[in-house]
Order: structure tokens, then C-alpha cells, then sequence
């Protein structure tokens, strides 16, 4: 059975107690802290890392008379918007061209023993894509991300039309805590923060008084440490130890 949100979470915030010292001292540490150390560590895994997001293909089932829908909060960005309409939006040329249809048609049952049908489907496929470009099959949008609304530069007249929205998604929390690349990286940052946050605590009174003199708390220093393994992480992040696909060459 696999495991919940909620139980890998309990999982690493014990894990990362005992990394701490827990048992052994006394940590100055509530639920609360586990909580905005591992919600600060995921964000800023979104915000720097680059596998911390997944692309996907969705439909969208278009309504009459309206050009502007909501979409799911996971999506960041829509990368392009495809459509099986060549001009018209409704009737049977709006959904005529089906690539795979044709594909098979043409290149396996057609002409399969004979020269040519590879040549054949291409050039009616080159047709399409030009028919498309000046008669409507491409579609003009703005894509806002923070409110996740996509507004099509069209009024579309007819429903039951879908168009094909090609997306990056945000990967789910469940699936970065399991990803063992990321995992450990998410792990080491709540460490780091953590750390970080119990130094505040102990900074704020430099020693406790004592019948031997007094006990010296180390909070400068696991602020210090703290603060030292997250530039480290940074670091980590520029080559791709959580998985990342390195950058490739960019001519143009």
C-alpha cells in the first residue's frame, strides 16, 4: 500500500529530529517549525529547481461565447495549444484530420507493399499544417500564472470542441518526498533551516546561569552551520544532483 502525504512527512520530521540530536538533548522545536521549514524547503525547491516540474497534455472542452477559462492551479505554463480544426468549429471538416487515422490509412493499408506512401502522407500532412496556418487551425492566447487563466485571442462560436493544451505542471509534494534525487535534497534544506531557526532561539541568550559558572548555548554556530549547508545545497542544485537535465546548447 503505498504511503500518504501525510505519513512520509511524519517520516522525514523524525528523521530529521534524530539528525538534530533529539533524544539525546533538548530540542527547542514544535510541530509548527517542522511545518514552516518543510513549506519554506518546498518552495524554494519550485523556485530553483528545475525537475520540480513535469510536462503534460490536458483537454479543454471549449464553450460557446466564451474565450477566457480557469485552469488547474498545478499548471505553470501552457507551452503551446493545439487544435484538429481546419477553419470551421463545427461540423464534420471541423475534426476531419486525424494524424494517426491517415497515417495507418495511407502508409499501412493503402500502400504498404508500394513506393511512395511514406512521400504521400507527408505531403498531405506538410497541407494540413499550411491549411491550418491560414485558416484558423492555430490559436493566438495570453496565459496568466498567477491566476491560471487562459484567454484565447478568438470567439469561439460553436461547443463541443476540445483543444489540446500542452502544459508544465508542478510535480505533487507526494512525489518529490519519494523521488530519491530530490528527496535528499529536500531533506538536507529543512535540516539546514531548522538548524538556522534553533540558532535564533539560542543566540537570544548567549549562556544560561548555572551553579558552575554558566552554560555557553551554540547558537551563532548552528545558525552558521545552517546558513553554510544551504549555499552548499544551491551549489548542488547548479549540477543537477536532483536529477535535473543540464542545459543544452542554444544557437539563434
Amino acid at each position: 500500500m503505498a504511503a500518504t502525504l501525510a505519513e512520509l512527512k511524519s517520516a522525514l520530521f523524525k528523521n530529521i529530529s534524530y539528525r538534530l540530536g533529539a533524544g539525546i538533548i533538548d530540542l527547542e522545536l514544535d510541530p509548527e517549525h517542522y511545518e514552516a521549514a518543510y513549506q519554506y524547503t518546498i518552495a524554494t525547491y519550485r523556485q530553483r529547481g528545475q525537475n520540480a516540474y513535469e510536462e503534460s497534455y490536458s483537454l479543454l472542452e471549449l464553450q460557446e461565447n466564451q474565450n477566457s477559462y480557469i485552469l488547474p492551479q498545478e499548471i505553470t505554463k501552457v507551452r503551446q495549444v493545439f487544435r484538429r480544426t481546419v477553419g470551421l468549429e463545427t461540423g464534420p471538416a471541423a475534426s476531419s484530420f486525424d494524424p494517426f487515422s491517415s497515417a495507418i490509412l495511407n502508409t499501412y493499408l493503402l500502400n504498404y507493399n508500394y513506393a511512395g506512401g511514406l512521400a504521400t502522407y507527408d505531403f498531405y500532412a506538410g497541407y494540413i499544417e499550411l491549411a491550418a496556418r491560414m485558416f484558423g487551425g492555430y490559436v493566438i492566447y495570453t496565459f496568466n500564472s498567477v491566476t491560471k487563466e487562459i484567454t484565447f485571442v478568438r470567439d469561439f462560436k460553436g461547443t463541443g470542441e476540445r483543444l489540446l493544451l500542452w502544459t508544465d505542471n508542478l510535480k505533487p509534494e507526494i512525489v518529490l518526498l519519494q523521488d530519491p534525487q530530490i528527496g535528499v535534497w529536500i531533506s538536507n534544506w529543512i535540516l539546514a533551516q531548522l538548524k538556522i531557526t534553533i540558532g535564533e532561539a539560542r543566540e537570544k541568550f548567549a549562556s544560561l546561569p548555572g551553579p558552575g559558572g554558566g552554560t555557553s548555548l551554540n547558537g551563532t554556530a548552528m545558525k552558521a552551520e545552517g546558513a553554510a549547508l544551504q549555499v552548499a545545497l544551491i551549489e548542488e542544485l547548479k549540477h543537477y544532483v536532483d536529477g535535473s537535465e543540464p542545459l543544452t546548447w542554444i544557437q539563434g
